[in-house]
Parts: structure tokens; sequence; C-alpha cells
């Protein structure tokens, strides 16, 4: 049944079942079966042996799969780092430090967005460090809730997503390895495709300049204007009628023994140990050349994030442990119960990463892209309209799903699979649509994981938060879409670029006329 109507089954099933049921992994797993099912004509040996194929080449494919092994080994480090920074108190340590320097109300937002910026290892982390340093600070230059909870929401997933040092760049890294494995003519490496596709996010793009403007200025949209005034005029930084997540609820003692190097070593550990692994990787797989370009073309990303994660791992953990004895809530069991908590918070994302693989492989040897390029060809879709089309496709499964990771782990192999039949030129424009539509969908959705931990983060109500930062997300997502549409008809960077920064600039040009005409009203009134 390859290459055939059947092939689409199970990507189509697939996305059905998590737009029905909002559970990725069972959605996954569904796919993956019918994949299987459907490969082998519905045999249950051999379909069984399919089955047990797709998930044994994650592990051993024709040797061990050290590429793939090394970043789920990652990822349950980061986990580890996180829960560690938590349990030394290291956040709330820097927390009090910058709430002695910051000296103004821009400042205070600025120092949000930037910290949302720098801490870019995984979401769920920025959520947390980023909510728990900068609440004391907004609140003290009465910055209301709900802008807070935006800052946090709209530097998370999005400077995520284009960091190849984060969970997002290894997960996205490795399902781009898988989709151009045996692609020769293309001619780049999945590290290389993925540092390209971040100038061609335009949607990550759009979202943080909107961030930054509007922390740089007092000009705001929808239903963000109502919290701001209330906020800056009556010092009230939430409605008092709704109701209010406290902090954010910790498995961990809390102490006032954190430094502020508790949050930072292992943050820079990590990011040094990556580059610095990149580079010596690079080097040696360049045949010893001192060629930037050369280095980082060879590098061996997998082992170099693990390396860094076992530098920031180790870093974090020594921080705690150099506690105990002067910290009374420290003490060696804590060490054992933070690894646990750390790597149990990351099986959701090892479990979809490794079912995305899974279901990658399937569908390749459905030849399910070979089907659906044929059909885009017979149908004469422009190619060029390919990427805007992916961009809203991802958008609206992310939104209904409350999962960006579920989007892109359905969408990018099948995006893959269509473009390099149909228009290989344009297959990372493709990609970046995808996971561009991915985050925009995500931001939008008030049963998204990150959106709920921003609102807990920020102290916001959740519906609020959700209601807040919609028009932002919609304003962002427009000037995204031209993008995709000017890259797809085209082709070039250079110039989509330059329609989204046009675009971007009058927006703010009539932004700013709009606050000043409203500022001068209600002076004068």
């Amino acid at each position: 049944m390859e290459n055939t109507l059947f092939s689409i089954l199970p990507p189509v099933l697939a996305i059905a079942m998590v737009l029905l049921t909002r559970r990725v992994l069972l959605s996954l797993g569904t796919g993956i079966l019918a994949a299987a099912l459907i490969l082998e004509s519905f045999s249950p040996a051999a379909s069984a042996k399919a089955l047990w194929n797709s998930f044994a080449v994650t592990f051993w494919d024709g040797g061990f799969n050290a590429y793939n092994v090394f970043i789920i080994l990652f990822l349950l480090l980061l986990g580890i780092i996180t829960a560690f920074v938590s349990l030394s108190g290291g956040s709330r340590a820097f927390a009090d430090w910058a709430s002695r320097r910051v000296k103004s109300r821009r400042g205070a937002k600025l120092l949000t967005v930037f910290l949302g910026i720098l801490i870019f290892i995984d979401d769920y982390f920025n959520a947390l460090a980023v909510g728990q340093v900068s609440r004391p600070i907004t609140d003290r230059y009465n910055v209301s809730r709900a802008k807070l909870a935006y800052y946090i929401d709209s530097t998370a997933a999005p400077v995520c997503v284009v960091s190849p040092v984060s969970s997002w760049g290894a997960v996205i890294i490795g399902m781009v390895g898988t989709i151009l494995a045996g692609q020769t003519l293309l001619g780049y490496s999945a590290l290389e495709a993925f540092l390209w596709m971040a100038p061609m996010n335009f949607y990550v793009i759009a979202a943080l300049a909107i961030v930054f403007f509007s922390a740089f200025t007092d000009a705001d949209l929808g239903e963000m204007k109502k919290h701001e005034v209330r906020a800056i005029h009556q010092g009230q930084l939430y409605d008092p009628e709704k109701p209010i997540p406290g902090e954010l609820k910790e498995e961990f003692p809390e102490h006032g023994h954190g430094k502020v190097r508790d949050l930072l070593l292992p943050i820079i550990l990590l990011v040094a140990g990556t580059v610095t692994a990149m580079l010596w990787t690079g080097y040696q797989n360049a045949g010893q050349t001192l060629d930037i370009w050369a280095m980082f073309e060879n590098t061996d990303v997998p082992a170099s994030l693990l390396a860094g994660g076992i530098a920031g791992a180790v870093t974090a953990i020594g921080l705690y442990a150099a506690q105990i004895g002067r910290n009374s809530e420290a003490s060696f069991g804590w060490i054992g119960k933070g690894i646990i908590a750390g790597i149990r918070s990351m099986w959701t994302a090892v479990a979809i990463l490794i079912l995305a693989w899974a279901l990658v492989y399937l569908i390749g040897a459905l030849q399910t892209g070979e089907y659906l390029s044929g059909v885009v060809a017979a149908t004469d879709l422009p190619a060029g309209l390919l990427p805007v089309i992916l961009f809203v496709l991802a958008g609206g499964m992310a939104f209904a799903t409350g999962t960006s990771w579920g989007s892109f782990g359905i969408l990018l192999p099948v995006a893959g699979e269509i473009m390099i039949g149909t228009a290989p030129e344009l297959l990372l424009p493709a990609l970046s649509a995808v996971l561009a539509g991915a985050v925009f969908g995500d931001h939008c959705s008030p049963i998204s994981d990150t959106t709920i931990l921003s609102s807990t983060g920020a102290g916001s109500n959740h519906i609020d938060h959700v209601v807040t930062q919609l028009p932002y997300a919609l304003t962002a997502a427009a000037v995204a879409a031209a993008g995709f549409l000017v890259i797809g008809l085209t082709g070039s960077l250079t110039v989509s670029l330059i329609a989204v920064i046009l675009l971007l600039a009058g927006l703010f040009f009539l932004w700013s006329r709009r606050t000043a005409r409203l500022s001068l009203s209600e002076q004068t009134s």
C-alpha cells in the first residue's frame, strides 16, 4: 500500500485524533499503529515487526544510534538543571539582586523581556524562572500581571524554537536530521538547516519585535490597555474580582540560602559547555581544520548538547550540595529527589520525541510524501503557497490541541516529504512555517501548558492572560503570514525579511500615533 491513498491515512488519523482527543501521545500512537498495519497489509505478525522496528531505530539503527539517544539524555539533564536551580534557591536570590538595581517601570519591563530571551534552554524553565525573578520587580513598578504573563509567554517558546542550545532545538534538529536523511542533493546538515530556518521564522521575529516595542513604550492593544491603566492609576495589578493563582507550586522547601550564582552558573556552563563541545567535535570531524564554518558544519550536535547538559547539571547539583551543612533544609536525600523530579518533568517530551521518530520512520516506508507530492503536482497547487498554508494549518492545530510539540511532531515530517518531492528549494521555509504556526497556535490556546504556566508564574488570571495576549499574537501572525507568502512566491529570504521589517515599522508608526492621541485625549479630559 506504499505510495497510495492509504499511505496518508496514518498522519491524517493522528491529526484527527489530536483535534478530537487533545491527547498527543495517544494520537501519535494511533497513527503509528495504523501505519504499521497499512504498511504490512494488516498482517498481524508483519505489522508487529514493523511496529517494533519503528521504535527500535530510535536506539539501534544498524548500530548504536548515539544521535537519538544523546538528544534524549540531554532533555533529561535539562529537567535536572531546572529542578536544582529551584531547589538551591537560585531563582529567588536573583530576584532579590535584580530588584535592588532596576530603577524605572520601563527598566522592569525590559528586564523581564531580556530574561525571557536569556533563559532559553527550555520553555517550561523559562516560565518558571522568569516568573519567579520578575514578579517582585514588575509589581514594584505597577506593571499589570497580564502584561507580565504576556512577556513571559512571548519570550519562552519563540526563543526556544530558534535556539539550537535548548530542548526545542535538540528535538527539532533531531527531526530535521531524520527528514534530511539520504537527501544528499540538498547539501546541508541538520544543524545548518536549523540555523538557516531561524531567520525564516517570521512569527518569532514579529512576536519579539512587538514585545520589545511594548516594553519600551506604553503602547497597548485591546484589553491589555485596561489592565495597564488600572495598574498605573489605581495600583491594582489584577482584577480583584477574578481568581488569581498564587506562587508557583513547588515540591521543594523554600529557604534563603540561595545565591545569584546558583541560577547563573548552571546556565552559563550549559551554554559554554555545549558551544565548546560543538567547536571541538567540529574541529575533529573536519580533519582538525581551524575553519569556523567547517567546524560548525561537521560538529556533533547531540554529543555537544550532552556535554553541555552534563556540565550544567553537575554544576547545579554541586551548588546545591555545597549548601548542605549551612542550610537546614538541604540534605543528600533531596539530591536524589531533585534528580528524580527533573527526569520526571521531561518524560512527556521524551515520549513525544520517540513517537514522532517512529511515525517519521513508518510514513517514510509508506512513501506518504511521494504520494502527497504527486497529488500536489496533479492539482497544480502553486508550491509558493505551501509555506503560508502550512503556517495556518499548524497554527490551527496547535490552538485546538494546546501543544506546539504535538503539532510540529506530526506536521514536520509530512511537510518535509511534500516539499522534497515538489519544491526542495522551499523545504526550509516550509519547515519554518510549521514551527512558526505551532508557536502561534500555542500562544492563542487557553489549554496550552506554557500559557497556563505563564499565567501562574505571573500571578495573572488565566483567561485574562489569554484574552490580553491574543491581539498581540494575531498581529504577529498576520505579519508572519505575509512573510511566508512573500518567501514562497519569491524564494528570497532577503526580500521576505524586508517585507516583514517594513510591515512592523508601519505598524509601530501607526501604533505610536494612536497611543499619542489617546494620551493627549486623557490629559485634556
